[in-house]
């Protein structure tokens, strides 16, 4: 009922794990699947927000996602991730990776870390970020706004409250693309915590440093906000007023 090529476009898309499970019936163990590090595309170019391309990739959308904790030594950690998207190759890029810590005597440690995530945003030119809400993030929304006032930013927060765990989520949002080599990290994300989270990571939850994948997955499940290039050159118009009613 269906050409090859549908099949193999198919497999392609949804990974070689969800394929065997849902289309062929062939149960893969979580156990065995591990996300393999040697499967990413690494590259060096910058968002161009005028052409909005990185590389030769038209993006078509980018998502920032906070995963929040306190930020102290003994919490989980605290990490913003910037991910874009090329709909057309189906293609993600991790462009940016924030680890936060404060200190252990920070006496209001949440509006430390939103200045943290402000001042990332500014770099990027983004206004839009998802905050996860569950936890102590049941706060953050408000705290982010009142701080952002004090910067005259204005920005647009996402609130999102996650039911599944941990464990799922990363294994839902990050393996399919990485199995499929539709996953792309930006070189200066080698000097974060990223790559050790990936190589340690497995789905039975083993490890107890996973907040940077929690992060990359929150961003690339949640809604890409649109990008289009700006124009480099403004066209005067004018309008043809020589008419008679």
């Amino acid at each position: 009922m269906f050409p090859l090529e549908k099949i193999q476009e198919i497999e392609r898309i949804v990974g070689q794990r969800h394929f065997s499970a849902q289309m062929m019936l062939e149960y893969v163990s979580e156990e065995r699947i591990h996300l393999d590090p040697g499967a990413l595309h690494f590259y060096d170019d910058l968002f161009d927000n005028r052409s909005a391309k990185i590389g030769e990739h038209i993006i078509s959308g980018v998502s920032l996602y906070w995963d929040p904790s306190s930020g102290h030594n003994t919490s989980d950690g605290s990490v913003c991730a910037l991910v874009y998207f090329d709909n057309k190759s189906q293609t993600a890029f991790i462009h940016d990776v924030l680890y936060m810590l404060v200190n252990d005597d920070d006496m209001h440690p949440l509006s430390t870390q939103c200045d943290n995530v402000l001042g990332f945003m500014q770099k990027h030119k983004i206004n839009r970020i998802g905050i996860e809400i569950n936890g102590i993030g049941h706060a953050l929304p408000e705290i982010m706004r009142r701080v952002a006032d004090t910067h005259h930013m204005h920005i647009n927060i996402i609130q999102i409250s996650n039911h599944t765990k941990k464990e799922t989520r990363i294994l839902n949002a990050v393996e399919p693309l990485l199995s499929t080599g539709r996953l792309f990290m930006h070189n200066q994300i080698k000097k974060t915590m990223l790559l050790s989270e990936m190589l340690a990571w497995t789905p039975i939850g083993s490890t107890e440093h996973d907040d940077g994948l929690d992060a990359v997955a929150g961003a690339l499940t949640m809604s890409p906000c649109p990008i289009r290039p700006l124009s480099t050159i403004m066209t005067q118009i004018r309008a043809n007023t020589e008419f008679k009613i």
